[in-house]
């Protein structure tokens, strides 16, 4: 190779010389300056999105602080009853009994309730109305697809 080459007039070389330097250019940009290019500008973009985030955030926090300091109620707390009965009732369980105990939980006691329904109504308490379910105690009924339950429902927090 090195014979061939040395073999070139002076201008062939340099021409040959001058390709080799313009192609070792491309290559780095096409397999290093490019990708790390692209790279930082998405970088970029998702450093804008975090930044947006988190200045709604901060406005956010900053409300909550205002409205806790002037005293504002942040949320409309129900009473326990009302929630379970508002939500046996949306769901046709037939509630027997609803117990309150001196920790201020509420034992609730279905009796012919679809087991379907029952599981419904322990997620939208647990999940929906971040309650929780500390105790359950299932018995079939009578009837296929029937359950008797006894719940203890306390509020979260």
């Amino acid at each position: 190779m090195k014979a061939w080459f040395t073999s070139l007039n002076q201008r062939e070389q340099m021409s040959l010389l001058l390709l080799a330097l313009v192609l070792a250019l491309y290559l780095f940009y096409l397999f290093a300056w490019a990708p790390l290019n692209s790279k930082r500008e998405q970088l970029a973009l998702q450093n804008t999105a975090i930044a947006e985030s988190r200045a709604r955030v901060d406005a956010m926090v900053s409300e909550l602080l205002q409205l806790r300091q002037s005293g504002v109620q942040t949320g409309a707390r129900r009473s326990l009853t009302t929630v379970i009965n508002e939500s046996t009732s949306r769901l046709q369980l037939p509630v027997i009994r609803l117990q309150p105990n001196s920790q201020g939980e509420i034992q609730v006691r279905l009796e012919n309730a679809v087991f379907d329904d029952v599981l419904k109504w322990l997620y939208e308490m647990e999940y929906t109305e971040h309650m929780l379910v500390r105790e359950v105690s299932l018995t079939q009924a009578n009837a296929p697809g029937l359950v008797n339950i006894t719940a203890r429902i306390a509020e979260a927090g």
